[in-house]
């Protein structure tokens, strides 16, 4: 005996994966028993100036390592560098202008300098580790608003070259 069904009264009835956002709460209701399972990033207190200052400059710094800059060359075709207190210092542009003010204050306006275009995390993460003992890099050196340097610490540098702060952070 064959059985087709027939004393099936009705087919069993589907449920549709919409009908399950039903019960979802609508948009502006409370989501308080999920945003316990999330937690939130914690945000740095506004009163705190040393997070406020570290923030500008992780944006400054990963502004910088997606910039190409100048770098003028020595005598022998070498990137220019300067030493300070135990510290190479590869000395970069952020444009003509920038090193034609550099190059005034220095009294070598007159003549030419010869430079390269680089990317900034070039500098930090190949050129840097190649220099003898701690180097880092300086933008716009003599400007109006001071420049900036780029230490040898670790987060700027490759943590091979970095110096060892001693845990002050």
């Amino acid at each position: 005996m064959l059985d087709n069904g027939d004393d099936v009264a009705e087919p069993p009835a589907q449920r549709s994966k919409i009908a399950d956002l039903v019960n979802w709460p609508a948009p502006g209701a409370s989501l308080a028993p999920y945003e316990a399972l999330v937690p939130a990033p914690a945000a740095p207190p506004e009163d705190d100036p040393m997070a406020t200052a570290r923030g500008e400059f992780a944006v400054l710094l990963g502004e910088f390592r997606r910039t190409a800059v100048l770098v003028p060359l020595d005598g022998s075709g070498d990137l220019w560098s300067a030493d300070q207190n135990g510290v190479r210092w590869i000395c970069v542009f952020s444009d003509e202008e920038a090193l034609a003010r550099f190059a005034r204050a220095r009294g070598d306006a007159g003549r030419e300098w010869a430079y390269r275009t680089v990317l900034g995390a070039r500098l930090l993460d190949v050129m840097v580790p190649l220099l003898p003992g701690p180097a880092g890099v300086a933008l716009d050196a003599g400007s109006e608003d001071g420049g900036v340097l780029f230490p040898p610490v670790a987060g700027i540098v490759p943590d091979s070259v970095a110096v060892d702060l001693g845990g002050t952070r």
